[in-house]
């Protein structure tokens, strides 16, 4: 345990040195929003992929995967198919169209504050959902790795380290950190990867073999059905998770640390690359678990199987390798939740506080010390809300955040680019009722109710079955932006053409006829 809190240390130190080098460097709101527009596309690419694999990837889908086989891999995959609609719908047009938040992109088509307002509502929640989860993680994993420490202390130590990398060092700060853990993070998968890999002599059919006689499944471990019994829960979960990236405020900001909307492209590949390695990893990582650890001590450590990947590193390495593995845990905690914290609070001092409250008239240095308030606000409301979810899977709780992205943004982005009629009203429509949609969903779902004590927050009888409200939410989403631009009076087409001409090759202006 010396080791793992050594260790444990050693990344706090080396992620405050990266700040405290970074705030040297972050004076202008460019360089506090975006690290200056001045990251490759190699480095973007690692920064994307280390703010993608989260706790809700390393800690939530091994737990997932131990404790329910084939179930648990769907995160896996719809999280990596999700890039690919990233890549080929959202990241050109992102970086061309905006310039600091996803509000940005949409305002470069309708200059209307109520569009601000509601983009940046949308922004702040969704990232506070998602920051949930990682704070449930980094709960249970410094209480496995301190006994000493309970629940909320652990929670309250993230917090306050995810505000001061935020309030200090900025954007850049933050894709450091992300860079470096992602680097990290990997390393720590491939291998433990390898060492399960071994214990199956290298050999995937043999894997799949002892895994239907590993666990209490049997061969059920390998079938759907162990956690989703219900089909169309199933297809709301992976809707949200392959449509939910491309709503993502933390992963849409990244597209503006670059130069232009090819080096945005090319992170996205880089980061797609890493990550699909990665979350094939996963699968040895759940395998691992189940055959070495077993579902009594997944369970014993944490109800909801976070703590899978750090105890199998234990087991099959000893407390060196538990404590580089959970040490890595927790820089992968440190980094997205840092990222979360700088999407919200970017959205809140620049579309809110500047675009609204102070008409577009309010200083750099101003703005930067409102997103640095909203960074502590933001950080203490997410601190408040994990403290009642520690008995939730996190991968569960990122597939909450996918649901709402994909019913309030994603709508409003893509109609925003192809469609020349949408409208403002269209557009506040749209981001409303996938929000609100969504969000009511979840509150009469199983997840928030359940009959028994103890399984949920409440106790009491759902209202819906739907664990995931994508199937429902996605499609109101949409229906929104439809219905609000088909009954509105108001046109707004006149600067579709340009917006579609700059959303696809940058140039701001059309050339006009002689």
């Amino acid at each position: 345990m010396n080791t793992a809190f050594l260790l444990f240390l050693l990344i706090v130190l080396g992620t405050l040195v990266i700040t405290y080098y970074a705030s040297k460097k972050t004076k202008t709101a460019n360089e506090f929003y975006t690290a200056g527009g001045g990251l490759t596309g190699w480095q973007n690419g690692l920064a994307i992929a280390g703010d993608y694999m989260s706790a809700a990837s390393f800690l939530g889908i091994a737990g997932m995967i131990a404790l329910f086989g084939f179930d648990g891999f769907f995160y896996s995959i719809g999280f990596l198919v999700a890039y690919l609609v990233v890549l080929y719908l959202v990241a050109e047009p992102l970086r061309n169209l905006g310039r600091y938040t996803m509000a940005d992109m949409i305002a470069a088509r309708f200059n209307q504050a109520r569009i601000r307002g509601v983009a940046a509502l949308n922004s702040i929640v969704i990232s506070i959902f998602y920051m949930i989860a990682q704070l449930v993680g980094a709960g249970g994993l410094i209480a496995l790795l301190i006994p000493s420490l309970d629940y909320t202390t652990s929670v309250l130590i993230v917090g306050v380290l995810m505000t001061v990398y935020v309030v200090f060092g900025g954007m850049t700060a933050t894709s450091w950190v992300q860079i470096i853990k992602c680097v990290l993070l990997m390393a720590g998968t491939l291998i433990i990867s390898l060492i399960v890999f071994a214990k199956f002599d290298f050999n995937v059919g043999h894997m799949f073999t002892e895994m239907k006689t590993a666990t209490g499944l049997g061969e059920a471990f390998l079938n759907p059905g162990n956690k989703f019994t219900n089909g169309l829960d199933t297809i709301s979960l992976n809707l949200a998770l392959v449509l939910g990236t491309a709503g993502l405020p933390h992963i849409l900001i990244r597209f503006f640390t670059v130069k232009d909307a090819p080096t945005a492209r090319k992170s996205v590949v880089v980061a797609t690359w890493i990550i699909g390695v990665f979350y094939v990893m996963t699968l040895f990582l759940g395998f691992g678990a189940a055959a070495f650890v077993g579902e009594a001590a997944i369970i014993e450590a944490n109800a909801a199987g976070n703590m899978a990947a750090p105890l199998l590193a234990k087991v099959l390495g000893g407390e060196f390798l538990f404590a580089f593995v959970s040490a890595v845990a927790f820089a992968t905690i440190l980094a997205v939740v840092a990222g979360l914290v700088l999407s919200a609070a970017s959205a809140f001092s620049h579309d809110f506080y500047n675009h609204i409250l102070r008409k577009g008239q309010a200083k750099e240095k101003e703005q930067v010390r409102m997103a640095k308030f909203a960074s502590v606000g933001v950080a203490v409301v997410s601190i408040v809300l994990a403290l009642f979810a520690q008995k939730l899977n996190v991968a569960f709780l990122v597939s909450l955040a996918f649901a709402v992205a994909a019913s309030a943004n994603l709508p409003v982005i893509l109609f925003t680019v192809f469609w020349k009629r949408f409208n403002t009203a269209g557009a506040v429509t749209g981001m409303l009722t996938g929000l609100i949609s969504a969000l009511l969903l979840v509150l009469m779902s199983p997840n928030v109710w359940n009959p028994v004590a103890g399984k949920a927050i409440l106790v009491g009888t759902p209202l819906i079955d739907l664990t995931n409200p994508g199937i429902i939410s996605i499609p109101l989403g949409f229906l929104g932006a439809f219905l609000g631009t088909y009954f509105s009076s108001r046109t707004d087409e006149a600067k579709y053409d340009e917006v579609l001409v700059k959303a696809n090759t940058g140039i701001s202006e059309l050339p006009t006829s002689r």
